[in-house]
């Protein structure tokens, strides 16, 4: 049973915090005539570096693919965390908004530098303030929910 709910809380806090950040990531930009193609490139430019922006469909699909693949990575650091840290789901408003606030920072300030993504992010006051609600309220607590479902299995 305890791997089930291990899948659980990975597969479906991965899956909604994944969709959330995703739309948020594409709707947001869309507003700045940005299409989705070139969002989910830009994902894959983590790996693939500036080629990926000239990969079309093949790497739009890819990024979309790293992108979830990072979401169930995510998930699966709060549930393991939440099984022997039995507070982070007792209030999981409260530690899901934290933990989305620091994975906001992790992924700013670690993942991107260390990665092949090619260009530095430019600072937008408007861009900072929604995705950091967004990591918090989308990500980490979606999370965080999921993960105390499972842990109540």
């Amino acid at each position: 049973m305890p791997r089930n709910r291990a899948a659980y809380a990975i597969l479906w806090g991965g899956l909604i915090a994944g969709l959330i950040d995703i739309s948020y990531a594409v709707g947001f930009s869309a507003t700045r005539g940005v299409p989705p193609s070139r969002i989910l490139q830009s994902v894959a430019s983590g790996l693939l570096g500036s080629p990926a922006y000239q990969g079309g469909n093949a790497t739009a699909t890819l990024g979309l693919v790293l992108h979830f693949v990072l979401m169930m990575i995510i998930a699966a650091i709060f549930y393991f965390a939440s099984t022997r840290l039995r507070f982070l789901v007792a209030r999981p408003v409260g530690w899901g908004a934290l933990y989305g606030f620091l994975v906001y920072w992790v992924m700013n300030l670690v993942v991107l530098p260390l990665s092949a993504f090619p260009s530095q992010v430019k600072f937008v006051p408007i861009l900072l303030i929604t995705s950091l609600i967004v990591h918090a309220f989308g990500i980490g607590v979606p999370i965080a929910l999921a993960s105390r479902k499972a842990q109540a299995m």
